[in-house]
């Protein structure tokens, strides 16, 4: 096995998965915040793993989404060399903004630029899915999908795993991520197991209209198909003030917007900064008055995914 590099410094960036109508298939990346990961390669077999963050992740790779990815990806690498991740979390596990998806995409993008890029973005978001399940409890692409890729992405399929890229209009995405805890895996477990057909007719309709809003740059049908009548009216009572945020961020100009991902975190979309930054204005009003803690942030759609910020070579590994 040919090996050019000893080790690789990547920024992984928060997702924002559903996109209010699209549970599961839709997601989009954010420029703020990033985790910042380095991978090295080590002489012998075998993944560890040090935090440089205090959120109390397990370093035990089969217990850690971005060791699980990488055991994933390092079953289908013969001769295999060793790996030691070093994770700096800066998007706190729990937002609801694709914590355990950048370990788990973040991780695989590293090792795969120090394997000479032998595997695909699809095989990427193959191997992250596992992280993901170890998360949740299901493997979902919504957000290692938009993490690897960049941008706006659809997820057609899981399995066989059929990702489609969606061109958008320039956007600026407001979020604020009340300092609570929302576990995906308790978040789907309170959701309904039937949907009426007029509520899932409506639900397509918004899917589609949402997607071709996108591809289309309809500000206005990107706004119109914001709308949630499944998920959203379940998971939105385990956030304080959501109903509230929702409608004050309309009233200052906001696009629309929703729970991102399980929540807690809101986010807003806007066509323009000083909307985006009314917006945030409106939520930390909110939260203030609530006495709850929270922080927000004022970004806009990553394009690239994650990012290799810095390498070292190596010499060659022995096959």
């Amino acid at each position: 096995m040919q090996v050019n590099m000893k080790s690789v410094k990547v920024l992984a960036p928060a997702t924002i998965a559903n996109l209010v109508c699209g549970f599961d298939v839709l997601g989009l990346a954010i420029n703020n915040p990033r985790d910042v990961m380095e991978v090295r390669l080590k002489d012998e077999p075998g993944i560890c793993i040090h935090h440089k963050d205090e959120h109390g992740l397990s370093t035990e790779p089969s217990q850690n989404v971005a060791g699980v990815s990488l055991m994933a990806m390092v079953e289908e690498v013969s001769n295999a060399p060793g790996f030691e991740i070093i994770i700096d979390k800066r998007i706190k596990p729990g937002s609801g903004i694709g914590s355990s998806s950048a370990s788990a995409a973040g991780v695989v993008v590293a090792a795969n630029h120090l394997l000479n890029n032998r595997f695909s973005k699809e095989d990427l978001v193959r191997f992250a899915m596992a992280g993901e399940k170890l998360a949740s409890g299901v493997k979902h692409a919504d957000n290692i999908a938009p993490c690897i890729n960049g941008g706006v992405t659809l997820i057609r399929c899981i399995f066989p795993l059929d990702i489609v890229r969606l061109t958008a209009p320039p956007m600026y995405v407001t979020v604020v991520h009340p300092q609570i805890e929302v576990k995906t895996s308790d978040a789907r477990q309170i959701l309904r197991r039937e949907v009426q057909l007029k509520d899932a007719i409506k639900q397509w309709g918004n899917i589609a209209g949402l997607v071709a809003g996108l591809m289309h740059h309809d500000y206005g049908l990107i706004g119109r198909s914001l709308e949630d009548v499944i998920i959203e009216p379940v998971r939105s009572i385990l956030i304080p003030g959501f109903d509230l945020v929702k409608k004050r961020s309309k009233e200052v100009g906001a696009l629309g917007g929703g729970i991102s991902g399980s929540g807690p975190s809101i986010f807003m979309l806007s066509k323009d900064e000083n909307v985006a930054k009314q917006i945030e204005y409106v939520m930390t009003e909110i939260f203030f008055a609530l006495g709850i803690e929270f922080k927000t942030y004022v970004t806009t759609v990553n394009y690239e995914g994650v990012q290799v910020i810095e390498s070292s070579d190596a010499s060659e590994l022995p096959e």
